[in-house]
């Protein structure tokens, strides 16, 4: 059965980045944003995770509990932490035994090759254990609006994600060809 909105969250048990045992019931009367994600320190986790970080304030302040989980191990999601500077607990799921009661390992395709995989999906539980929402296209760079979407502006202020500036090479590049450009045509006249 696919969970869907309006559901109970399924119950599960696993262990955070520090090896502490953590259950789903364990966060009974909060908000939880549980987001599976692929892999640790990989550019579109790390986008959505630093996200998450930027406006965790904004999350806590609505009254969410934000949790991460992958199948990656504890070591692995502690190096992450420390080197993004996580606020939040990542969760280890080697056995996807959460996966699967989520539906979160999937069959994926990449190059003509199908493999299995972590689906990208954010389930929003509400106080009581129900899903109240599943955000299955994750927009990694402003995961967190996606989440706060329905909630007051006046209560919730979320940081955009900065506006991409191209490599410094290539504008350097740019810069050079333009000058041996100009060079050129002067040399012509």
């Amino acid at each position: 059965m696919a969970l869907t909105a309006g559901t109970a969250a399924p119950e599960f048990k696993t262990r955070d980045q520090d090896g502490k045992e953590v259950k789903l019931s364990d966060f009974g009367g909060k908000k939880v944003v549980l987001y599976f994600y692929p892999k640790d320190m990989t550019p579109g986790c790390t986008a959505e995770s630093c996200d998450l970080r930027d406006n965790y304030k904004a999350l806590q302040a609505a009254g969410y509990e934000v949790l991460g989980i992958s199948t990656d191990d504890e070591k692995s999601h502690r190096k992450f932490i420390e080197k993004e500077k996580l606020p939040f607990r990542l969760l280890a799921d080697t056995d996807k035994s959460v996966h699967q009661k989520y539906g979160t390992w999937v069959e994926k395709s990449m190059y003509g090759r199908n493999y299995m995989g972590t689906a990208r999906v954010t389930f929003i539980i509400d106080e009581k254990g129900v899903i109240e929402e599943i955000i299955s296209k994750v927009d990694t760079a402003n995961h967190t609006a996606q989440i706060l979407k329905n909630q007051s502006p006046a209560k919730t202020t979320v940081a955009k994600a900065p506006a991409r500036k191209k490599p410094a090479k290539k504008a350097a590049k740019k810069v050079a060809k333009a000058a041996k450009a100009k060079t050129k045509k002067k040399s012509k006249k």
